[in-house]
């Protein structure tokens, strides 16, 4: 492959572009595949949970507009980080983690659109068939990275309409439904046989669970390189991103809990294709099928394209090995990059459950939102730190960063009535081998304008 250290990425996104990146990003394939999820646990007042943690990452999401105005850089959380803290290591974990939450995406991603190409072609989940989509969806993946942003943001794109055009179906054919049920009615305490009292601990909880749905400010920050202005552009297309995410998320979740009750709706191993069947029966299943094939395959490639250029940030910043900063000259995409995490891609994709080690990298990512707001005080306070075109004020990340810590304690809480540790047990153990990792290589910051004013 033709090849470069010195040569930039191409700057081709442009407002609307960002904007359906965001979208679709956030929409992702949570919405299709985990509303039944949201529904066991708040009944019918799940979208009082979207409502809650629309609230939580919209403070994060106003402290990534403002960075990514300030610092249009690749490496996201990792960038900022180190500009703000000037200490390797702490970068290292951080941008690290970012990039275990965005591998365990991209693998549950696969297997999730394996398992639906499988049912619709009613084959085994555990024959050669299985290894032989898998891969397939990967290579295709890879290659749409590899080509460039342009034609990823087309398919992004076109995913996007797609996946956002199902859940306004959704929409359009339960509206009747509404007013049907008591949107603030609660599941069902199997204890006590009450309904779990709706509550601030309830809701916070509920926000934990669907705050993941709203993070895809993380991603787009990574692409900030590749955007046209982006210290203009970047704060309007995240902002502008969450509210469109943010109405169809609650519009969703009130027709599904309207046409369907809640714990039916749990119980369902397909929600949005039970959803269709009672409030409009005459839309083919397939059809559903097909638009969560989209909604899957844009998480994918989208979390795809922020690992590739958060490597690539980190290592212009000298903490992962050099290569994984080469461009390639005509595509002007970081190709050692994405290559190197389509091997890790397919070694992860094929351990099979990922669950845990989902609900622990999401922890994670909570924990890098922590980070990241504080980052943006410290930075703001610094007298020589050039402003960006859109600012906020230091409360808005010091709030940011107090309700990102007050969702990591409801999760810890939560566990601990579990009785389950499971998750965090396996977030501990990433950021220890992440630790030795550091220590083993023993990296060195060679970004000048990454080291602390």
């Amino acid at each position: 492959m033709q090849e470069s250290n010195s040569i930039e990425l191409r700057r081709s996104m442009g407002f609307w572009a960002l904007t359906l990146y965001g979208v679709g990003d956030m929409l992702g394939t949570g919405i299709y595949a985990l509303i039944g999820n949201y529904a066991g646990a708040m009944g019918n007042a799940v979208w009082m949970a979207f409502a809650a943690s629309m609230v939580a990452a919209l403070l994060t999401g106003l402290s990534y507009a403002s960075l990514g105005s300030r610092y249009p850089k690749a490496a996201g959380a990792a960038y900022v980080t180190q500009r703000a803290f000037g200490l390797p290591m702490l970068t290292y974990v951080l941008g690290l983690a970012t990039l275990a939450s965005g591998l365990t995406s991209m693998a549950t991603a696969t297997r999730g659109f394996t398992g639906y190409v499988l049912e619709f072609l009613n084959a085994p989940g555990n024959g050669a068939l299985a290894y032989v989509v898998m891969l397939a969806f990967i290579a295709i993946m890879t290659s749409i990275n590899l080509r460039g942003i342009k034609e990823s943001a087309w398919f992004n794109a076109l995913c996007t309409v797609i996946e956002a055009g199902g859940l306004l179906l959704i929409v359009a054919v339960g509206i009747r439904f509404w007013g049907s049920v008591d949107l603030l009615q609660t599941p069902i305490d199997e204890q006590t046989g009450a309904p779990v009292p709706l509550d601030l601990r309830l809701i916070l909880s509920g926000a934990v669970l669907t705050f993941y749905s709203f993070v895809g400010f993380e991603d787009m920050l990574n692409v900030a390189e590749e955007v046209k202005e982006p210290e203009r552009t970047f704060p309007r297309a995240l902002v502008a991103a969450m509210i469109v995410t943010t109405l169809i998320y609650i519009a969703v979740s009130i027709t599904a809990v309207s046409v369907v009750p809640a714990d039916e709706l749990a119980k369902s191993s397909g929600p949005i294709v039970e959803v269709i069947r009672r409030s409009a029966p005459w839309v083919p299943p397939a059809l559903v099928t097909g638009v969560s094939l989209f909604a899957i395959a844009n998480t994918a490639l989208l979390n795809y394209i922020m690992g590739s250029r958060l490597l690539y940030g980190m290592a212009r910043q000298g903490l992962v090995p050099a290569p994984l900063a080469r461009v390639h000259t005509r595509w002007r995409t970081p190709w050692v990059s994405i290559l190197l995490l389509m091997v890790m891609l397919v070694c992860l994709a094929l351990l099979g459950q990922i669950g845990d080690l989902a609900q622990a990298t999401s922890l994670l990512l909570l924990c890098v939102f922590v980070v990241v707001n504080i980052s943006l005080v410290v930075l703001k306070r610094r007298p020589d730190e050039p402003k960006g075109r859109f600012e906020v004020p230091s409360a808005v990340p010091i709030a940011g960063a107090l309700v990102c810590l007050s969702l990591i304690g409801s999760r810890i809480h939560s566990i601990y009535q579990t009785g389950n540790w499971t998750a965090p047990a396996l977030a501990g153990g990433l950021i220890a081998l992440i630790v030795v990792l550091y220590l083993v290589m023993r990296p060195k910051v060679t970004v000048e304008e990454s080291a602390v004013a």
